[in-house]
């Protein structure tokens, strides 16, 4: 097998833009119409999907180390989809029939066994890790809405209890879906695990987004929803060791900051916490009161709230990042960025001018949260994220 060949012919491929998923897609579904059924009605999604993961597993098939790992987390996590072994076939020969369609004349039978081989491999990784995960956790868990508590608009706080545990670290993610959208958006628990396995959702719905409208908008305490496995660790403590933190919170980023704190507060290591929460105006602080009830009971916890527009200063908008630069030097601690892709871009950039390392800065990835494990591999990776959205 040629990689340079494999990746030489995959950028011919992937100059043709939508038209390749588009293929792929058509391809597959007149070929096995049995399939459709396990994908969302609207597909613009899991186009964006394909193309980031085929280019990524192209770009590393000479790196067997680094590919193994992405195509485990992805095999795992498509149980979710009900992929199963024998689906794999047939998405092989779609995805042939796609690169030969769209290098016409430079396909050759070199190429051939090169995608054949290539495809072979990526196949067999996933189904063996699809196997190993059915060993150890299900596809999903079945979790009741116990409460649905609207906080705004677009915002909605969800107390989610799942049929049986669902084990997980603070500032990891879990996908959630509704049994009525073929998609799944990935949100952070704001909260430390429970004894009781309750999970804290917070959501607010993205514009043409079918699981945060839904969850926001469509469901009620008494509803199900079904939860995937807890992936990425990006936002654990993990890599803080036990320095003192400085949590910079953005939106709904305020979630997976909350579960930092608590867990903190869990295992009373006495470190300081300095936390920055911003929201574009005050009425958008949504959790102000469990915020304070968090700064009232932890003496080593400081909270500062930063309005994003000030009235007194037209044009200007302040993010959590600029309010903590301006009030001191934080390089001795660890930093947490959470909120959206423009955010945590803000707040990485600022940071890294002011002299901050990246070891010391810890954030998801851009688009992360439209996608499961194997995107945040894809991004740890280096794989250039997709900002256009997802399945949400």
């Amino acid at each position: 097998m040629d990689a340079a060949r494999l990746t030489r012919s995959w950028n011919l491929v992937a100059a043709h833009g939508d038209q390749v998923p588009l293929y792929f897609y058509s391809t597959l579904f007149l070929s096995h119409p049995e399939i459709r059924q396990m994908f969302p009605t609207n597909m613009a999604g899991q186009r964006d999907r394909l193309v980031t993961a085929l280019g990524h597993i192209v770009s590393q098939v000479d790196q067997t180390d680094r590919l193994a790992g992405f195509l485990r987390d992805l095999g795992a996590d498509h149980r979710k989809f009900a992929v199963r072994a024998e689906h794999y076939p047939a998405v092989g020969e779609a995805l042939l029939a796609t690169v030969r369609h769209f290098l016409a004349d430079q396909w050759t039978d070199d190429l051939a066994r090169d995608w054949a081989t290539a495809y072979g491999l990526v196949a067999r990784v996933m189904t063996e890790a699809a196997q190993a995960a059915g060993e150890v956790s299900p596809p999903w868990w079945v979790a009741e809405i116990v409460a649905h508590d609207r906080r705004g608009f677009d915002v909605a706080v969800l107390t989610l209890r799942p049929q049986y545990l669902l084990p997980f670290t603070a500032g990891q993610s879990i996908g959630v879906s509704h049994p009525a959208v073929r998609s799944w958006r990935y949100y952070s628990p704001a909260n430390a695990p429970r004894a009781d396995g309750t999970i804290e959702v917070h959501v607010r719905a993205a514009p043409g987004g079918a699981v945060s409208s839904r969850l926001v908008y469509g469901c009620a305490a008494g509803d199900q929803v079904h939860l995937a496995a807890p992936v990425g660790d990006r936002l654990t403590l993990r890599p803080a060791g036990s320095a003192d933190l400085l949590l910079l919170a953005a939106g709904t980023g305020w979630a997976p900051v909350k579960a930092l704190v608590e867990q903190v507060a869990g295992e009373g290591s006495g470190r300081r916490v300095a936390l920055y929460v911003g929201a574009r105006s005050r009425s958008e602080f949504y959790d102000v009161d469990a915020i304070d009830k968090l700064a009232s009971a932890c003496p080593w916890l400081t909270v500062s709230y930063v309005v994003g527009v000030d009235l007194a200063r037209p044009g200007e908008f302040v993010h959590p990042v600029d309010r903590a630069l301006a009030d001191g030097d934080w390089r001795s601690r660890q930093v947490y960025v959470c909120g959206s892709d423009a955010a945590v871009s803000h707040a990485v950039a600022a940071l890294t001018r002011a002299g901050y390392h990246a070891g010391q800065v810890h954030h998801e990835g851009s688009g992360a949260q439209w996608y499961g494990s194997a995107w945040r591999t894809a991004v740890r990776a280096g794989t250039a994220p997709d900002g256009s959205g997802g399945v949400r």
